[in-house]
């Protein structure tokens, strides 16, 4: 009988049903990917016009009414979109989003199991136990909104016994949390997506942080802190009246986008979500459109700089919804955006290593 090699041993021992060589691995960069119909909110999940969410864990931190509920509803349109089989799984602590946000956002309600949570402990025990029976290729896309609302069942019980003192223990479960499901979201390939709140730290030149503890932050594929700016109207004779606001998606964190870039994405109480956002500036900075004055541009070949002589009116170009549907095909477009966002490693396969920070004792 022949001696079995290493390799040989090693696949017979193994104790893991998932374990094979890494080029053959189900699992290993196989996650699947997920468009939505806004380019650059892809761009800001990926790195990529085409590419989108993948499994794994994003966070959406920010103050509130800065859209973090809009944005997540958004993605899980677009997973039910992909998979008619698909469910929601919401977990619910804030009970902010009404019914006409689903609606809108044309997110399936028939779709949504909506799971109410009070404290970290209810939401630990009932993910586990619902990830628990996912197997691959089921299509579950999980939402907690929100994280930054959640107690710890702690400090509910020293409310209710007139304790008045400090909770230890919330930093220690949600970090629980993490550790616990992480590796579930890759290996069933099911995006999470949590919404946060953030806190302004007390130096003299203040920050946005992310609340809730290191727990969540190391477990992240995906960070946004969203900041916002407003729309007003610029002339005529409702100059200066609020028509919306431009929601700033700063990556705080990303696998695959450079840290710090800013994405903005335009909402307006009339229109909703531009789908355009982000791309006439874009195609401004790459050369693919040129202004000829303050008010027009043309058309232009990036690598000759040869124009085409049809000036374009800024204002109508950007509802001129023919114009971008190329424009985000375009491989030479796309190309740049890749080159502009896209964390190198991803692009060219030479290392782009920030060695993390060593993690530190769970948190007090």
């Amino acid at each position: 009988m022949a001696k079995q090699t290493l390799l040989e041993r090693l696949k017979k021992n193994t104790t893991i049903k998932e374990a094979s060589l890494i080029k053959d691995s189900k699992i290993y960069g196989k996650s699947d990917v997920v468009s939505t119909n806004i380019p650059m909110l892809n761009v800001a999940l990926s790195g990529e016009l085409d590419g989108g969410l993948v499994s794994g864990l994003t966070q959406i931190a920010a103050p509130s009414k800065h859209f973090k509920s809009a944005f997540t509803l958004a993605i899980a349109s677009a997973y039910q979109k992909k998979y008619d089989d698909s469910i929601v799984l919401f977990y619910d602590s804030e009970f902010g989003t009404p019914e006409s946000y689903f609606e809108t956002l044309d997110v399936d309600m028939s779709r949504v199991f909506h799971s109410p949570i009070t404290d970290i402990q209810i939401l630990n025990e009932d993910i586990m136990a619902q990830i628990d029976d996912v197997k691959r290729g089921d299509h579950l896309i999980t939402i907690v909104d929100s994280l930054g609302n959640l107690a710890s069942r702690k400090e509910l019980d020293d409310v209710r016994a007139q304790k008045d003192v400090q909770d230890m223990s919330r930093a220690k479960k949600i970090k629980g949390l993490f550790r616990m499901v992480t590796p579930h979201l890759t290996i069933k390939d099911i995006p999470m997506i949590v919404i946060n709140h953030t806190y302004k730290t007390q130096e003299m030149y203040s920050k946005d942080v992310v609340g809730g503890g290191t727990g969540s932050y190391y477990s992240s594929n995906t960070i946004w802190i969203i900041g916002r700016q407003q729309e007003k109207e610029t002339s005529g004779t409702e100059k200066g009246k609020l028509n919306g606001f431009t929601f700033i998606i700063n990556i705080e964190k990303s696998r695959f986008v450079k840290e710090k870039t800013k994405i903005p994405i335009t909402v307006t109480f009339d229109g909703g979500i531009y789908r355009w956002s982000g791309l006439l500036d874009n195609a401004l900075e790459g050369k693919f459109l040129v202004k000829t004055s303050d008010k027009t541009v043309q058309v232009c070949d990036p690598e000759t700089g040869e124009l085409s002589g049809d000036d374009l009116v800024i204002k109508k170009l950007e509802h001129d919804d023919a114009y971008f549907e190329a424009l985000i095909k375009n491989e030479k477009f796309k190309e740049f955006i890749k080159n502009k966002y896209m964390i190198q490693s991803n692009l060219t396969g030479t290392p782009y290593i920030l060695e993390d920070d060593e993690e530190e004792e769970d948190d007090e």
